[in-house]
């Protein structure tokens, strides 16, 4: 089943840390301690293939994670394994209505946030009596989050847990009793050089008062690929992202602040190329799987060693090359640097990159609408003309879907399409703004 799994995700072969968690995971509790983009996820997905029981019709795994990016993700890429087994995901700010509705006819896996999971244990809506294993994903976070009582009193409403996994990227001095985790086999890669990341750093120095102008400069430099540029709060996304705005640099913002949608549209235009910058607070450093990012601009330097590491963790994932851009201060080294970077130059003569080759069409349609990625396939190709070199990305939602295609195209496609039906229905079709 892993070997048929693996196919799905077009995988070849699994690192060394996969293959040992899989082995752990087959004698009893795992402690399951690597970096961030090292490819955890799958250690402890692939496991629980050999898990679950095609004759149960309940939920048979419960995977607990810090935030509703990380579950659909997880939730994306259990999909993909094509295992043939039910997989749903509950988070705030999900429609509850949906959440019951899929929880009436329970999946095999459920992935939840600690306060959504919470919310349906004390209505009742599902039956915890076949639950046998438990995985506590970026447990370090979500203890940071301030999750510690939800899972404590989710995991006190399992009774019959037989195995648990709990991962981390970063070293616990102790794990709280109430995880119930006895025994375990521990297996710490956080400083295994083959999955280190190989990752350059740069410093880029300028007065406080130049600092939007060498961000300026910066981008205008790198981001012909993806990158990635955070900032300590929520209020200096929005006031970075205006003044780009006004210098004439588009890009997309991320943070806690912004409705869902919002954020999962961001999310999903940075992800399919429509944009190369997505500004950011830390809410990006953790669990949000694009592993084609190239650049991390620290903004704002981050407080500690521990944030500095997880955000440089969001490109040179699996094996692949980024380089970590520091704005400092002249003169300026923060403690948990071990030498000072190599400079980046940057040239007076700035222009502005040429607009990402991609751009997004919407349609009003998803998941629950019976939509999937066969009819936009098609619509787009056969009534937008469309050839599939044209057609990029496609994510559908609950009740939306999205598509990347050739910037230089999308008008006449969506122009084409905007009257046609999908499985007879006439669907809102438009270019995401």
């Amino acid at each position: 089943m892993i070997k048929q799994a693996l196919q799905n995700l077009n995988i070849q072969a699994l690192n060394p840390m996969q293959e040992a968690a899989i082995a752990a995971a087959k004698k009893g509790d795992v402690i399951l301690l690597s970096p961030t983009g090292s490819g955890k996820t799958l250690g402890f997905l692939l496991p629980l293939l050999g898990l679950l029981d095609a004759n149960v019709n309940t939920v048979q795994v419960m995977i607990l994670v810090p935030s509703r990016e990380l579950a659909l993700q997880i939730e994306q890429v259990f999909r993909s394994m094509g295992s043939g087994f039910k997989v749903n995901c509950c988070y705030g700010g999900h429609s509850l209505k949906i959440e019951m509705n899929n929880l009436s006819q329970p999946p095999a896996v459920l992935i939840g946030t600690p306060g959504r999971i919470t919310h349906h244990l004390r209505r009742e809506t599902f039956d915890t009596s076949a639950i046998s294993t438990i995985v506590l994903d970026e447990f370090d976070k979500s203890l940071e989050f301030g999750f510690q009582e939800d899972m404590a009193y989710i995991i006190k409403q399992l009774p019959n847990i037989k195995k648990r996994i709990l991962t981390s990227a970063t070293q616990m001095d102790e794990i709280p009793g109430f995880t119930g985790i006895r025994n375990p086999t521990k297996l710490d890669y956080l400083s295994n050089a083959a999955i280190t990341p190989d990752l350059k750093q740069k410093a880029v120095f300028s007065e406080a008062a130049d600092r939007l102008e060498a961000l300026f400069a910066l981008l205008c430099k790198i981001s012909d690929k993806p990158t990635l540029v955070f900032c300590n709060h929520r209020e200096a996304v929005d006031r970075i992202s205006d003044l780009l705005y006004d210098m004439g640099l588009p890009h997309d913002i991320f943070h806690g602040g912004m409705e869902q949608d919002d954020r999962e549209r961001a999310l999903l235009k940075f992800r399919n190329g429509s944009h190369h910058i997505l500004i950011t607070t830390d809410l990006a450093s953790r669990g949000l799987d694009i592993p084609e990012i190239e650049h991390v601009v620290h903004y704002q330097l981050p407080h500690n060693q521990e944030a500095f590491t997880h955000r440089n963790g969001r490109t040179a994932r699996m094996h692949a090359k980024g380089t970590s851009y520091l704005m400092l201060n002249p003169g300026e080294k923060p403690a948990y640097l071990h030498e000072m970077p190599e400079e980046e130059k940057l040239s007076a003569k700035i222009k502005i990159p040429a607009l990402s080759p991609w751009a997004t069409v919407y349609i009003a349609a998803g998941k629950k609408d019976k939509i999937n990625k066969v009819d936009i396939v098609g619509l787009l190709l056969k009534k937008g003309e469309l050839a599939k070199e044209d057609l990029g990305l496609i994510e559908v939602l609950d009740h939306s879907s999205y598509a990347a295609v050739k910037r230089n195209l999308i008008e006449r496609t969506v122009a084409l399409v905007k009257n046609e039906k999908i499985k007879g229905r006439k669907i809102k079709i438009d270019i995401s703004r």
